[in-house]
């Protein structure tokens, strides 16, 4: 496979551990010190880096650095428009797993584009195809002592005619569900919780968290404070689900800054 120059920059900034650059330099670790964990993310364009030509379109895996301290440090291998089946057909979850070592973190998030039935390339049957796939990230993880979770897609803005938000994602956020279940893997219920936070701002208010600009009414991407909010969501669920601990977490009651959210040139 030929990587595009974005491609390969991705690559490259993911394996930067984005948490120590959110506030400042990195420190080198002394002589001795243990090696801190990694948070890799596997998933589509809701979490992924987005470069200076996109903004303000802002992926909340941008975003997930804020509420984390260096341990985990973040690596965000999430790309545009990949479904669980791409991302493993292109390569990119070989990627991930030769990067994974003891004591890391896999957070798996697809579902956007599973559902292109008309795209053989991307579609994935919820509870078939789509478990199967998502097997992988969870059995390659374990494999490499590494530990796996999953996470519901995260939801569009769409209302009923009578202001209520509506999901989106059929049968895929149940599949989930039931395979982290099945396989005892922490799930974050990032669909739950952030289509009662839609519903909870309303049809008007939504809008200023999603991608809605002059040119573009996108119901899909996030601006900086809904890739903030919803970050802020998955940092409480890793909390919740004890992944990780009260000490790796932090400003999950702060306001974030929009300013910190940036947006490198490729």
């Amino acid at each position: 496979m030929t990587l595009t120059r974005r491609q390969v920059t991705t690559v490259a900034l993911a394996a930067v551990p984005l948490a120590g650059a959110a506030t400042g330099p990195a420190v080198a670790a002394s002589q001795g010190r243990p090696r801190a964990r990694t948070l890799y993310i596997a998933g589509d364009s809701t979490a992924a880096q987005k470069y200076a030509d996109a903004a303000p379109e802002t992926g909340w895996g941008m975003a997930l650095p804020f509420f984390l301290h260096d341990r985990p440090a973040v690596s965000n291998h999430a790309v545009n428009g990949r479904s669980s089946k791409s991302f493993i057909d292109e390569g990119r979850l070989d990627v991930v797993l030769a990067a994974l070592r003891p004591g890391d973190l896999l957070l798996v998030q697809f579902g956007h584009n599973d559902s292109k039935i008309a795209d053989p390339t991307r579609y994935t049957e919820p509870w078939t195809t789509y478990q199967d796939c998502l097997r992988q990230y969870v059995d390659g993880a374990r494999a490499r002592g590494a530990r796996p979770v999953l996470a519901t897609s995260v939801e569009r803005r769409k209302f009923d005619a009578d202001g209520n938000a509506v999901g989106t994602h059929g049968d895929y956020p149940p599949a989930v569900r039931a395979l982290a279940e099945e396989e005892g893997v922490a799930l974050l219920d990032i669909q739950a919780l952030s289509i009662a936070l839609w519903q909870e701002l309303g049809v008007e208010e939504t809008k200023k968290y999603f991608n809605w600009t002059d040119a573009e009414q996108d119901n899909t991407h996030f601006n900086p404070p809904g890739a903030i909010a919803v970050a802020r969501m998955v940092a409480g669920e890793l909390l919740r689900r004890r992944v990780v601990g009260p000490r790796d977490v932090r400003r999950l009651d702060e306001v974030i800054p929009e300013s910190w959210i940036r947006w490198p040139e490729v």
